[in-house]
């Protein structure tokens, strides 16, 4: 029986989370942490707002902001647990930061840039196709209560086209008219990010070359299809081989 707590348990992905593994054959939830909603409930559980709750747990499932994630996966490493994190902002920079403090010794950390598992084989899909074509630029689209921009899976995937490709070729750098209207670039990859009421998370690349284009789509429709990769997740990180693992594509073989 794997114990798992959820941090940022009152967020909408928390409170999934810890519906979903309070119900899952081979969890037990025990803990639910979120220091703005203390006294509220979470899975069946009274919601704390003290991290120490997570000293009952195996495994962490972080679901919090990028402005506290960092500091909560110190904790969690000093308290010897393994952690699962769905919080978006890991590029590069923070990525290093973890492998700089997460060594061997303590748990295991799995950084999910995205849970679906449609989300994953499309990402792995675009880094196949992006030697192949000339560009590629990647356009992502959310609700309009998501706090960061671009998204994690948008920024990974523009990461993983870039280091595939090797460079982008276009036969005009366009001149912006309007600043932004060419998006963010991520490694020599434009990035476009969509925020609409009615959406909950899409993302399509498009890779464009000679008399041709592909665009690789996925769309998730309900929030109910990030929690199969969640449990993959938490069943698997304390096996995984390094401190610090990215993606579930090593849990999916891909």
């Amino acid at each position: 029986m794997t114990k798992v707590g959820v941090s940022g348990a009152a967020g909408r992905m928390g409170r999934l989370t810890a519906e979903t593994i309070a119900y899952a054959t081979g969890f037990e939830l025990v803990a639910a942490f979120d220091p703005g909603a203390a006294g509220e409930s979470a899975g069946g559980l009274e919601i704390s707002d003290t991290p120490e709750v997570m000293m009952d747990a195996d495994v962490v499932v972080e679901f919090t902001t990028p402005d506290v994630v960092m500091e909560n996966l110190r904790r969690w490493h000093t308290m010897g647990r393994h952690a699962v994190v769905g919080t978006s902002g890991f590029g590069e920079e923070r990525l290093a930061e973890v492998d700089s403090f997460w060594i061997e010794g303590g748990g295991r950390c799995l950084i999910v840039p995205n849970f679906s598992i449609g989300a994953v084989v499309m990402m792995r899909l675009a880094e196949l196709a992006a030697p192949h074509f000339d560009a590629a630029e990647v356009i992502e689209m959310h609700h309009d209560r998501k706090a960061d921009a671009p998204s994690g899976t948008a920024f990974a995937t523009a990461e993983r086209i870039a280091r595939a490709a090797g460079g982008q070729k276009r036969e005009v750098a366009s001149k912006e008219l309007v600043v932004g209207a060419r998006g963010a670039v991520v490694d020599g990859v434009p990035v476009h990010a969509v925020r609409l009421p009615g959406l909950v998370a899409h993302q399509a690349v498009m890779l464009g070359g000679l008399g041709e284009t592909l665009t690789i789509r996925h769309d998730t429709t309900d929030r109910g299809a990030f929690m199969p990769g969640v449990v993959l997740a938490i069943r698997k990180v304390a096996d995984l081989p390094m401190p610090v693992t990215v993606g579930l594509d090593a849990l999916l073989g891909i």
